[in-house]
């Protein structure tokens, strides 16, 4: 969008009526306060005027530039001493044709970088002040940016502030290459685009040595001529005829300026709410009148608003113009917005309102001060010449919807007044009615059909739809795609002419208050390493790197949340359910704590998550997720802590927060080690801090307690540095051997921690004993690596039923082929041995052969009816008895580690623990001895030795485990499907926002609230059909995915 200023734009000194406001105030002051100090003394002035009277005139010499380096021609013929008047007149001459010389070749550059606009041959170039260019505002509305104007997007960019520019000073253009790089800015584009200067220009004011006209003058072709003062007949006459047109045209302008000033006061038509000039108590100098007086309306200056050009007006003067004539400066024509309107000094609005003005009333002869006007024409209210005074006293005029009940009552009395009035005349006292339908007008004629039509269907009582959070709702829990709710809700709003469902950016703006970054906090003491600030949304795992460790795109390997924002946002997301615990526990609302919140960390990997179709950058094929669970929260009560907060069901989906996607293998030490070591270093630093957070308009304080359960065994060995899971040493609770634990399978206890770990690292690495590998190996229990990680030692139970339920089915497969007698069986036996196993549990039980062992095939093969079946396939009877008592003892010790709260659920079977642990075991080293003499599973090993010690300790197990993680990998594909983009960093970013909000609180009331209504058989009334005929309900209910 290039445009071209007028050419006539400072060729010719500016007339009064356009001059600067502050300058005529600050004249006047000048006046009156003269120090002498600033006087010439008369010495100097004889200098000046002799130096004066030695330099021709303009009559005398035509136009000449100055060569380069400030040299001035040398004049051939000598020439008679001008009067000094005429000579002082031809130096003021001289140097307004020199600055405006200076001011057109300032066209030529561009304003932030300099570079000349010929070099562009397409010849583009934009206005530094102006609203952007249409392609840059559907970027700006795309990226969600409140920006509008180039001095906004100047200053974000390039940190100049053009809004101070002199048109004389600096150039009112910049060019293309500077419009790239606010585009690239915003929009994230990875083109390569050149600034020519490592900072950006500096303009200065034209001196006889200026660069600019310099440059200028050397790209001239012609060789230029020196001046002859001998002027010509002929010469004369064309300097008068140029003379005699430049008056005309001087004088056509003033009639314009004089017909547009008359528009502008009628557009204005303030006369009957502002106060004339003519009512001041002092005959104060036209210049000082000027200066306090809108240029507009000429009237006293009401609530005063300055230009980015440095013009005062009235606020309402200026606002009317600016709708009817133009967005433009109605004194110097230069660009003006709304947006752009300031208030003007302190010191300048102080002396406006201690000017003293008459009252107009007849009867009333008293001077007041401009500040105390209101209050002088309250107690003339019959009287018809008052005037409503609106100027607020020397401080910025407050929007009405900024102040106070009370203050907006005073303020619209008088319009309130004349409102009632009406609608008692015309109306029948509807009050209700007329104001609705002057908001209803004022929406059209301002093109807001949008809000207009949603406050025409609450005056015809159809509603105005639903909540946006309802709506984003609905989109997450039945994952719709951007276009897919677009599109349903264009359609929607098309038939039923209602907009029922609310549009996509309402739902962006709801999503804001449920993500992380939003809610303020603060530390104390201060989090060390981690920064302060509290709007932080998703961030790059790897940021800061410059290339992943496999040179895939740093900004698509990982995704996250800053661990403290998203602690606060969950716990803003619980608050409701904070305070109901509170009240329910006969506490009070007001207690600020401390609070202690207990928060489950789980990470595992997702297996393959690679795409066969797509484009983008390559990615790697497997992920892994690192997530949260609030599992409770308790308060300080007296001398006992007081529980408020409890998860009902630690183990869903629904209540495991993602906190960080990243797409990399979790036996990848390297990037694993990159992504997650500054989360645990925000971890660390919050345990030695409490966090400050206001809920229900209290600050309270809340402490944090981590505890690392939900890692299955092969990433607990991966972050704590030990050995892989095929080592001797085969837990990772205690330090017993694979030989010991098949001797000693009961009796043993927990000895291994995450500091014990970290000391035996130490020692490996620098062996202060200097043993061999097999001592130091032997020293250090098989820590091998550095932990990084902390976590609780305990057992996952869900990887252990799955890991034992894998023992039991190879169990099945060896009694099939009756091990028990030969041992010595081939690879095709024991393969034939499984397809006969796979083929009678499908027929018989409906199980399909998997390739792995996961969490549904465990459980359907853990019953007493798939032993039966299997009982089928063994001759022997003996063995039928030794595998029935092996899976009923197993049956009775799984409630145990499977239940979130064992000594409430399951009181008998924990009792008997011991006894049916003990006797589990002997069947293993008799019974079963072929196979486990000398050797026994890690989960087996587990099980058996070390649930009633973490029972005790943790009282449960269950509860802890990382079932909710794993159920969140169909999330994970199903979001990813969702928001399927070429662009692979959009793409995380998309599945991380979403994900996050699906396990809202706050979203899922509004959920349970449908699905308690379609399992409650609620039905539509009879006009159903006319208030949905779409059956919105019914395409709810197919599309409602929130029950997995």
């Amino acid at each position: 969008m290039a445009v071209s200023l007028p050419s006539t734009l400072g060729l010719s000194s500016a007339p009064d009526e356009i001059q600067h406001p502050h300058i005529k105030f600050s004249e006047w002051k000048f006046k009156l306060f003269r120090v002498r100090s600033f006087e010439k003394a008369p010495g100097e002035a004889q200098k000046e005027k002799d130096s004066c009277e030695g330099k021709p005139s303009l009559e005398q010499s035509p136009t000449v530039l100055d060569k380069p380096g400030g040299q001035k021609p040398v004049l051939t013929q000598p020439t008679l001493k001008p009067h000094p008047k005429f000579s002082k007149k031809s130096l003021d001459d001289g140097k307004a044709r020199d600055k405006a010389i200076h001011q057109a070749n300032l066209r030529h550059f561009c304003r932030i970088c300099g570079s000349s606009f010929k070099t562009d041959e397409y010849n583009r170039r934009y206005p530094v002040h102006g609203p952007v260019d249409a392609k840059t505002q559907v970027l700006l509305r795309k990226k969600e940016k409140r920006a509008t104007s180039w001095p906004d997007l100047i200053a974000r960019v390039f940190w100049i502030d053009v809004k101070t520019d002199v048109d004389s000073i600096h150039p009112t253009e910049f060019c293309h290459n500077c419009w790239s790089i606010m585009h690239r800015k915003f929009s994230g584009a990875p083109c390569e685009v050149y600034f020519p200067r490592n900072a950006t220009m500096e303009w200065h004011p034209h001196t006889s040595s200026c660069d600019i006209c310099q440059m200028a003058c050397q790209g001239l072709k012609r060789k230029r001529h020196h001046p002859d003062i001998q002027l010509s007949k002929k010469f004369k006459t064309m300097l008068v005829r140029a003379k005699r047109t430049h008056q005309r045209k001087r004088r056509a302008q003033a009639r314009i300026s004089s017909s547009s000033s008359e528009a502008m006061k009628k557009i204005a038509s303030c006369s009957k709410i502002h106060l004339s000039t003519k009512l001041l108590a002092v005959d104060f100098p036209t210049h000082f009148v000027k200066s306090i007086s809108c240029q507009i309306c000429e009237h006293i200056l009401a609530d005063p608003v300055e230009t980015t050009c440095k013009h005062v007006f009235c606020r309402i003067c200026i606002l009317r113009c600016l709708k009817v004539m133009g967005s433009y400066c109605p004194s110097c024509r230069y660009p003006c917005f709304p947006t752009d309107l300031e208030s003007p000094v302190k010191s300048f609005l102080s002396i406006l309102n201690s000017l003293m003005v008459k009252c107009p009333a007849k009867e009333c002869s008293e001077e007041v001060s401009l500040e105390k006007y209101n209050q002088h024409v309250s107690s003339h209210k019959e009287s018809k010449e008052t005037f409503v005074h609106i100027n607020k006293g020397g401080r910025p005029r407050q929007h009405l919807l900024s102040l106070t009940r009370r203050a907006q009552k005073h303020r619209l009395r008088e319009l309130k007044i004349q409102v009632k009035a009406f609608a008692d005349k015309e109306e029948g006292g509807d009050v209700k009615s007329v104001c609705l339908t002057l908001f209803l007008l004022a929406l059209r004629a301002r093109n807001e059909h949008r809000q207009a039509d949603e406050l025409e269907a609450i005056m015809q009582g159809r509603g105005s739809g639903l909540q946006p959070a309802v709506c984003l709702a609905i989109r997450i829990n039945t994952f719709l795609s951007c276009s897919q709710y677009h599109k349903m809700y264009r359609t929607v709003k098309a038939i039923t002419g209602r907009q029922i469902f609310q549009p996509l950016h309402a739902l962006r703006n709801a999503e804001k208050v449920l993500l992380p970054g939003y809610h303020p906090f603060e530390w104390q003491p201060p989090l060390k390493n981690v920064s302060s600030n509290t709007d932080v949304g998703i961030i790059d795992g790897l940021s800061g790197l410059s290339s992943s460790v496999d040179d895939y795109p740093v900004d698509t390997i990982a995704k996250r949340f800053r661990y403290d924002a998203a602690l606060v946002s969950a716990l803003m997301d619980m608050e409701e359910d904070i305070l109901e615990g509170m009240r329910a526990q006969d506490l009070d609302d007001y207690l600020n704590g401390p609070f202690t919140v207990v928060v489950k960390e789980s990470c595992d990997g997702m297996g393959d998550v690679s795409e066969k179709h797509g484009s983008g950058p390559a990615v790697p094929e497997k992920a892994v997720r690192f997530s949260f669970t609030v599992m409770r929260i308790t308060i300080a009560h007296g001398s006992q802590s007081v529980k408020v907060f409890e998860e009902a069901k630690p183990n869903s989906e629904l209540c495991c927060k993602p906190l960080c996607l990243m797409l990399a293998d979790e036996s990848d030490h390297e990037t694993l080690t990159a992504i997650l070591s500054p989360l645990i270093a925000e971890r660390e630093a919050m345990k030695s801090s409490e966090l400050l957070l206001e809920m229900g308009g209290i600050l309270r304080t809340f402490k944090f307690l981590f505890r690392g359960t939900g890692y299955d065994e092969k990433l607990v060995r991966e972050v704590e540095g030990l050995e892989a899971s095929g080592s001797v040493y085969i837990c990772t609770l205690c330090d017993a051997t694979r030989l010991e634990a098949s001797q000693n399978l009961v009796f043993h206890s927990i000895t291994r921690s995450h500091t014990e770990n970290l000391e035996r690292y130490e020692v490996w690495r620098s062996n202060p004993y200097h043993e061999s590998v097999e001592e130091l190996r032997d020293r250090v229990k098989g820590v091998s690596a550095k932990p990084f990680i902390e976590t609780v030692p305990s057992i996952d139970a869900l990887h252990c039923d799955i890991g034992n339920a894998a023992e039991f089915y190879k169990i099945f497969q060896l009694e099939i082929g009756e091990v028990y007698k030969n041992s010595n069986a081939s690879k095709e036996e024991r393969k034939r041995w499984q397809a006969t196993l796979d083929k009678h549990l499908r027929k018989k039980m409906n199980l399909k052969p998997i390739m792995r062992m996961n969490g549904n095939f465990a459980r359907k093969l853990m019953t007493k009816e798939t032993v039966e079946a299997v009982c089928e396939l063994i001759p022997s009877v003996e063995r039928h008895e030794a595998l029935r008592e092996l899976m009923d003892l197993y049956l009775k010790m799984k409630p145990v580690w499977r239940s979130t709260s064992p000594a409430k659920e399951c009181p008998d079977s924990l009792c008997q623990y011991s006894f049916n642990s003990q006797r589990f075991a002997e069947l293993l080293s008799t019974k079963f001895k072929y196979r486990y003499e000398g050797k026994i599973t890690n989960y087996f090993h587990k099980t058996l030795a070390h649930v009633p010690e973490i029972i005790e300790r943790d009282g449960s197990i269950g509860a802890w485990a990382s079932e909710g993680n794993e159920s969140g990998n169909k999330l994970f594909r199903r979001f990813r499907k969702m928001n399927a983009r070429q662009s692979k960093c959009y793409e995380m970013e998309d599945v991380l926002k979403h994900h996050w909000l699906y396990t809202s609180k706050y979203l899922q009331k509004f959920m349970n609230a449908h699905n308690a209504l379609k399992n409650s058989g609620f039905n539509a009334s009879s006009n159903a059909t006319l208030d949905d005929p779409l059956g919105i309900e019914d395409s709810l209910e197919s599309q409602d995915s929130m029950e997995f």
